[in-house]
């Protein structure tokens, strides 16, 4: 089943439908969530600062809100599919429902950042397929050998994303996913992962391995599951994140974030 609209996905997740969203609510703005207590809010906000490619921040809640002006009336606790709970950098719990662990802060500040499941739409209406779209299951993530600039008590590595492209579409693909800077924008890499400290790709860190065909490429995108990196890295006591693929979905149209 494939929910278009994302109000109806939203609801859906509160009713326990949990799946990745690649291929879902098409044409809407998906985000990746990561909420800190506020004593870590800084932290990572100059973290996303300094770190702009796989940590765009497009909302950032008050503290102890679990609303956004990205999808008024959203419920930012129950309306994802699936939910991390991180303590002291180990992943402690996935959850349909995180209203429970949200209660053990109440502090909380949640960041929302673009997801590149964002730009998939117009990939696909140029004629680029996207595998993991194709062959239904999660997109294939990787930690690289590339660190990204620290900030306060923040480190961690560089996570991406990969689509396997036609070789004679991938400038096609960087094109594209190039006009759409605020969800991850044109890729960090292109072919050749031994460069990016990824040794196999059919043995992704976060996701779903996918078909590589010989006519295809791996391209690379800066990827939203960052933070979690750091999360882990930093040991940070207590965070709250989206699952890998299971993004939040918004109101707002992917056309708005078009340079």
């Amino acid at each position: 089943m494939t929910h278009q609209n994302p109000a109806r996905l939203r609801a859906a997740c509160r009713d326990g439908w949990s799946a990745p969203t690649a291929g879902h609510a098409t044409g809407f703005t998906q985000c990746n969530l990561i909420a800190l207590p506020r004593d870590w809010a800084w932290d990572f906000l100059l973290f996303a600062q300094r770190n702009p490619k796989p940590c765009p921040v497009l909302d950032v809640t008050e503290p102890g809100r679990f609303d956004t002006v990205l999808a008024p009336g959203a419920d930012l606790r129950r309306d994802l599919p699936r939910y991390r709970i991180w303590r002291d950098g180990a992943l402690a719990e996935e959850t349909p429902d995180a209203s429970a662990a949200w209660g053990e802060h109440p502090d909380l500040v949640t960041f929302l950042i673009g997801c590149s499941f964002t730009f998939e739409t117009p990939l696909m209406q140029a004629g680029i397929q996207i595998r993991h779209i194709a062959q239904g299951c999660n997109v294939p993530m990787y930690r690289t050998n590339r660190d990204c600039r620290p900030a306060g008590r923040l480190s961690g590595p560089l996570v991406v994303s990969m689509r396997p492209i036609p070789a004679d579409r991938v400038a096609d693909a960087v094109t594209i996913s190039g006009r759409f800077p605020a969800v991850h924008g044109a890729p960090v890499h292109v072919g050749a992962p031994d460069r990016l400290g990824i040794a196999d790709l059919s043995r992704p860190d976060f996701g779903d391995p996918v078909t590589i065909r010989p006519d295809e490429v791996p391209v690379f995108w800066a990827c939203g599951v960052t933070p979690q990196a750091a999360v882990m890295a930093s040991r940070v006591p207590f965070a709250i994140t989206h699952a890998p693929g299971h993004m939040f979905v918004t109101d707002i149209p992917d056309r708005n974030w078009q340079s």
